[in-house]
């Protein structure tokens, strides 16, 4: 099972992966969503996205629409330098918003697991 991560900055992209593979699973890389439907075709088991929100021509919440529209209704993460507020962690079929902080590698393994459950 992959989870694939979608992030424009690569360092930033390598980290999330490393701290999905550090919690057992097996990440997928992609630098934007053109890259990430591309995965999505590629690789049939994937089982969750986990996106960062700002990148440039189609933002993380863009990418969470388009997908919808397409009737792709994996788990959505979406995880953001700014600090979310309650009415972006309300976006229908959002899993969760996650602030990139200390914290991240507690939140995102619990986000991860609640998400994976549902």
């Amino acid at each position: 099972m992959h989870i694939l991560v979608v992030d424009d900055d690569p360092l930033a992209g390598e980290m999330t992966a490393a701290l999905l593979e550090s919690q057992g699973h097996e990440p997928l890389l992609a630098n934007d969503a053109m890259e990430a439907v591309e995965q999505l075709d590629a690789h049939s088991d994937i089982k969750l996205i986990v996106s960062d929100m700002h990148m440039p021509l189609v933002s993380g919440l863009a990418l969470l629409a388009m997908l919808r529209e397409q009737d792709n209704h994996l788990p959505f993460i979406l995880l953001t330098g700014d600090i979310p507020d309650a009415a972006l962690r309300q976006t229908p079929g959002l899993d969760a918003c996650l602030c990139k902080d200390a914290e991240l590698a507690c939140n995102l393994e619990a986000a991860v697991k609640q998400a994976l459950d549902s």
